[in-house]
């Protein structure tokens, strides 16, 4: 129903509704919050209505919009007319769509079976919305996940920085020097950069990689204690982003990236300034869609990829009786978990997929199924923490999922108060953020619609757009898929290196995490992580690689490096003449064994991975990865 009354009726628009509703009053309330002013809302007292010629009854049934011109709309056309006078553009988009005649015509319908059901429709929004109305502000929320973002830094350099010299040093497996040195001969300088951005460039020195990682601490402590966030965040981002484009596999993990891409969105929303407490400027509608585009992306990426792997251990629902006895880097948790029932790792084996692929669109969803979402995710990676050494991805999981939340909730426990009311972004950084942005949702949503083959056919010149973006965004590793455990390996194979010095007498490396001794218990070691010991573990699932054959050269000269890598050193005074692989088929002990023997692993031999193997003679630079022979008296 639209009538018109005499020009000039108010100065701004006027919102009449039933004050007796407490549904009605609650979502006017919100409507407040969204037109900051611009709209009047009064309940429909008999003397607004009398002058207006508006009957009761017509308000019972729907609100009732006037506009300045005069103008009177009711019901669904109201509700968009009136978000249209909102100076939020996000806003004024939704009112210009819900206006179109297909759309307003489905919102009417969907208005008059709300207004029959107040009740009803009441309860369903306090559970989706909460009782209370409140505006909805992200600015706590950052300052959290920015502490926690300074925290996984702390622990990602910490944790490098404790292996770097014995992985990229001159005398380690993978030297930065040599990578550098022999990548790219022939290319301009400005297309090393941008094909591999890394300071290293600069000084590839075992001085430069530890001061990288004594950076990387204090930077990361910066942030963590709000000191320059804005400039900590980027700083770090393009550091870490140093190690991983010269780490190859010791630094090709999933959360490796992730940390990548969370420390450039990081970037993107930290407030500026030396000490700005929880900032002035609030993060825009934007970083907070991108950041919880990502938490979908990560979650949804890992179950559609195990849907879509074809694996049968996932199609079966089997896949967690092999889980936490394969695991990389198992737990005594994850021990334990493998010997539960097998209709409950049936169970946890749908659960995973039911999350992992339904729970992620909540993520979009109102906010108190947000939060709902929010601890489930934190449940499940709790889970996951306390079965396996994930290095710090459990925490910067959670960390991520603090965007499903809002002021309001953190309040409850981190109960902080801005000094200064939030103010609008400036357009600068409203721009900046809009081109960045631009690349990584085109990315992201491309990543998304190729699982599923979403594109038409007809789109070559999209494809063809998408694919010259992918390709010059991929040296920054800051958009990424993510799809953990797509296949579950169903058997645990593990490498156990032996020096010799006559080729009859074997001595094993010891290494500090990785299962290899029977009655030594499975060790938690995350947030730390062991890079050597992990690829070891992908290393047993193919055939010998380069940097596994380095290894077992650096172990031959005796790197000290390397050497601090594993626990001990079964030859203290001089290195082995030759070294070998053994390959063996580990299985956790059942419950009754661990009791009678004390063992919580068993094994069997399967034969040489690598026959052994010496120096080739000759001189030879230190700073070169060693040349290898097979040994012939072996």
């Amino acid at each position: 129903m639209v009538e018109r009354l005499p020009r000039g009726t108010a100065s701004r628009p006027l919102v009449l509704f039933d004050g007796d509703c407490g549904f009605c009053r609650r979502w006017v309330a919100r409507w407040q919050l969204s037109t900051r002013g611009r709209v009047r809302f009064e309940p429909g007292h008999w003397w607004l209505r009398w002058p207006l010629g508006i009957p009761k009854a017509n308000l019972r049934r729907a609100m009732q919009l006037v506009e300045p011109s005069g103008r009177v709309s009711q019901g669904a056309e109201a509700v968009f007319r009136m978000l249209a006078w909102s100076p939020r553009r996000g806003t004024r988009a939704v009112a210009r769509l819900g206006l179109l005649p297909g759309v307003l015509h489905a919102a009417r319908g969907v208005y008059a079976v709300i207004s029959r059901n107040r009740r009803t429709a009441a309860k369903v929004d306090s559970w989706l919305f909460g009782r209370t109305v409140v505006p909805h502000e992200y600015r706590l929320v950052r300052w959290a996940f920015l502490r926690l973002m300074g925290g996984t830094f702390f622990i990602a350099f910490t944790s490098l920085g404790r292996q770097v010299l014995g992985l990229y040093g001159a005398r380690g497996i993978r030297p930065v020097r040599e990578r550098l040195d022999a990548h790219l001969k022939g290319e301009p300088g400005w297309q090393r950069w941008r094909l591999t951005p890394s300071v290293f460039w600069l000084d590839a020195s075992d001085e430069a990689l530890v001061r990288g990682c004594r950076a990387g601490q204090l930077l990361s402590l910066a942030l963590t204690f709000n000191l320059a966030p804005r400039r900590s965040a980027m700083l770090l981002w393009a550091l870490y982003l140093s190690y991983v484009a010269v780490g190859r596999e010791f630094l090709s993990f999933q959360w490796d990236v992730l940390l990548l891409e969370m420390g450039l969105l990081s970037a993107l929303t930290a407030p500026g300034g030396l000490r700005p407490g929880l900032g002035r400027d609030a993060p825009s509608a934007l970083d907070v869609f991108l950041f919880r585009m990502l938490v979908f992306r990560l979650y949804f990426g890992s179950g559609v990829s195990k849907l879509q792997s074809g694996d049968r251990t996932w199609r079966e629902l089997t896949a967690m009786d092999h889980y936490y006895e394969t695991a990389p880097l198992p737990t005594r948790g994850g021990w334990y978990a493998h010997h539960l029932p097998q209709w409950f790792h049936r169970a946890t084996t749908a659960a995973t997929l039911g999350l992992e692929t339904g729970l992620p669109f909540l993520t979009f969803a109102p906010r108190k199924v947000r939060q709902l979402a929010f601890w489930v995710f934190a449940g499940l990676q709790g889970t996951i923490a306390a079965t396996g050494n994930y290095g710090f991805f459990n925490v910067q999981a959670l960390a991520l999922g603090l965007w499903l939340l809002d002021d309001a909730a953190l309040k409850r426990v981190l109960p902080l108060e801005a000094d200064a009311p939030a103010r609008p972004r400036r357009w600068w950084r409203t721009a900046l953020s809009a081109v960045v942005a631009a690349p990584v949702v085109a990315l992201g949503a491309s990543e998304v619609l190729r699982r599923f083959d979403w594109w038409p056919r007809r789109s070559e010149r999209v494809l063809g757009a998408l694919g010259w973006l992918e390709s010059q965004a991929r040296p920054l590793r800051s958009v990424n898929p993510y799809g953990l455990f797509s296949v579950m390996t169903v058997e645990r194979p593990e490498i156990l290196i032996e020096g010799s010095d006559d080729g009859a007498h074997w001595k094993e490396y010891p290494f500090r995490y990785k299962v290899s001794d029977l009655e030594r218990p499975p060790r938690w070691v995350a947030p730390h992580q062991p890079r050597l010991d992990w690829q070891m573990w992908f290393a047993a699932l193919g055939a010998p690689s380069g940097w596994f054959l380095a290894l077992m050269g650096r172990l031959l000269e005796g790197s000290p490096e390397v050497l601090k890598l594993l626990e001990a050193n079964p030859f203290p005074d001089t290195p082995p003449r030759m070294v070998r692989a053994v390959l063996y088929d580990y299985k956790m002990a059942d419950l009754e064994e661990r009791r009678r023997t004390g063992t919580w692993w068993k094994r069997e031999r399967l034969g040489l991975y690598v026959p052994p193997l010496a120096l080739a003679p000759g001189p030879r630079p230190t700073d070169r990865v060693p040349r290898l022979q097979r040994n012939a008296q072996a």
